[in-house]
């Protein structure tokens, strides 16, 4: 029963519920970037390069299989064993640099949005502390006095 009530009491406190919100928040925020990447940015810069859609750009990595496996089969057919039929060819490999190349153009996006938030409360912050604090307000006595003053300047008007 206590490692409930302990988690409640960390789960119910402001700062948990405000990083909840703020890893909801992030969460869209990356698609709203991820989708500025992909359907934004990389098209004109895969028709600069002469490629339609950026993402695509891939080596082909099977020629590398292809060859071991046509070494393994010389090797199976000089020792004597029987090589395993295949049924259906393999599938191709491929090395998607064009991927992993709009995947650190989304990141920096990324990271610089989360650098000038940062930078904005940062200064917020500073400005916060830099504020002088309201004076407090003035006490009974103070206000009663402060009557009392009015009400003779007032006599003293009226009597001239």
């Amino acid at each position: 029963m206590a490692f409930f009530k302990e988690f409640k009491e960390f789960a119910l406190k402001g700062n948990v519920m405000d990083m909840a919100v703020g890893v909801i928040i992030g969460g869209a925020f990356g698609k709203i970037v991820s989708s500025l990447v992909n359907d934004i940015l990389m098209p004109p810069i895969g028709a600069l390069i002469g490629n339609t859609d950026f993402s695509q750009l891939r080596i082909d990595l099977s020629k590398i299989r292809d060859v071991t496996s046509g070494a393994m089969k010389t090797v199976e057919s000089l020792v004597g064993e029987n090589p395993a039929v295949q049924s259906a060819p393999p599938e191709p490999i491929y090395w998607n640099y064009g991927a992993f190349i709009q995947q650190c153009v989304d990141f920096a996006i990324l990271a610089f949005c989360v650098f000038l938030m940062v930078k904005l409360m940062n200064r917020l912050m500073k400005k916060k502390a830099q504020t002088p604090p309201a004076p407090p307000a003035p006490s009974k006595e103070e206000l009663l006095l402060t009557e009392i003053r009015d009400l003779l300047r007032e006599q003293q008007q009226s009597k001239r």
